[in-house]
């Protein structure tokens, strides 16, 4: 596995990758609001297959560039990533946030791409909200700041496990990096007025759509929406939260490895 940082256009990014590890395809992975690769990293470790992630500009260790207005400016980082790499064909995989990031590219940029996984995300800004108190929290990147207000809202914005296990925020927070809060407010505003929920059923990819059964931010109603209306999809979901991803790791991985390997 390697990490390190890397010129990409004009940015700089923060780079996480196994592709010296496995062969095949490489999973592409845009990950979640604000969330560096450091919280990727035991579910990157533990694919047995290439993976590719990185840190968006101002979050994690990518310093702070403007990207765009929109999710499509995300997605050509992406691009602009597997083209340095000198990789031509992908899967791809977004959670929660990145999971807009990989719904734009599975659209504009199918011919660069297999299959498509969606981990704990939505059709945007059209979709089954969560409650006002969840729609707070996220509104700012104070729980990746404060540690201790992290501890203090955990079970409310991620449910499952954090609900009944304290221990879960406590050593969460030891490994989240705050991002700069205006990398934050850019994808924040690049989300806003995006939706997927126009063109989602013209998606041509063979998708994995996952979830959590009590997520508190992406109610499970939306993962099922999604399941149903892309043509080639299929619903698998989690006895956890949010981050499911992390707090059923093993089941998760082996999720994707079965999607994507056979």
């Amino acid at each position: 596995m390697q990490i390190y940082s890397d010129h990409v256009g004009r940015f700089d990014l923060r780079i996480i990758h196994t592709l010296d590890d496995h062969d095949g395809t490489p999973l592409l992975v845009f990950n979640g609001i604000g969330a560096s690769i450091e919280l990727l990293e035991p579910v990157v470790r533990g694919l047995n297959l290439p993976v590719i992630a990185f840190d968006m500009p101002g979050t994690g260790q990518s310093p702070l560039t403007f990207v765009g207005f929109g999710m499509s400016d995300y997605a050509w980082l992406g691009i602009n990533l597997l083209d340095q790499l000198g990789i031509e064909m992908v899967n791809v995989m977004g959670v929660s946030w990145g999971g807009g990031v990989a719904q734009h590219f599975a659209r504009h940029h199918e011919h660069r791409m297999g299959k498509l996984i969606l981990a704990a995300t939505s059709t945007g800004q059209l979709m089954v909200p969560p409650n006002l108190e969840v729609l707070m929290h996220m509104a700012s990147p104070m729980r990746y700041i404060n540690p201790s207000y992290f501890k203090r809202i955990a079970p409310a914005i991620y449910g499952g496990d954090f609900r009944s296990n304290a221990r879960l925020a406590i050593e969460h927070s030891k490994i989240m990096k705050a991002p700069n809060p205006f990398g934050y407010i850019q994808q924040l505003s690049a989300m806003s007025g995006w939706t997927s929920a126009f063109w989602i059923h013209q998606l041509k990819q063979e998708t994995l759509v996952m979830a959590g059964e009590d997520d508190p931010i992406i109610p499970l109603i939306n993962a099922r929406i999604m399941a149903e209306r892309i043509p080639n999809a299929m619903l698998e979901s989690f006895d956890c939260g949010h981050l499911f991803i992390l707090t059923r790791r093993q089941q998760a991985i082996a999720s994707i490895e079965r999607f994507l390997v056979h």
